[in-house]
């Protein structure tokens, strides 16, 4: 609601961003399976993803959207933002934070559709999409 600027570097290969509600969803639904099972379960991985790849600036046209008004992204800089994060976060933790987005910018984290299917069946409905995550934490800010 601010500037207008999207200011994290996660670059243009793509990210599957996942809504921390549907991971909280998803946990506590494979903690009550286990509880209740009758004998150990197997082992199971889930890869955690939302239901679309993302880049810096289609993170931003959502914010424009969900804001009504021009919101911007920053670009790739990472180390630049290292350096504006390291103001308000301990060192380390602003350089792991760039490592990570250095990552992003090169390999991207992209969920498969088998990963969204997987998420749509333990959730029971479709994982929630970031432009509903943005309405929703825009609601929130609004209060």
């Amino acid at each position: 609601m601010g500037p207008g600027f999207y200011p994290f570097p996660i670059g243009e290969q793509g990210i599957s961003m996942v809504d921390v509600g549907d991971i909280a969803e998803i946990a506590a639904g494979a903690l009550l399976q286990r509880h209740r099972a009758d004998q150990p379960l197997p082992r199971e991985i889930v890869n955690v993803v939302g239901p679309e790849a993302l880049t810096g600036a289609s993170i931003a046209a959502i914010w424009s959207t969900v804001l009504n008004k021009p919101v911007h992204y920053t670009g790739g800089d990472t180390t630049a933002f290292e350096q504006r994060l390291a103001h308000h976060a301990p060192g380390w933790m602003a350089m792991d934070m760039r490592l990570m987005l250095d990552r992003f910018q090169s390999d991207g984290m992209r969920g498969t559709a088998h990963d969204v299917e997987q998420m749509t069946r333990l959730l029971g409905r479709p994982p929630r999409s970031y432009a509903e995550f943005a309405a929703a934490t825009l609601a929130h800010w609004q209060r």
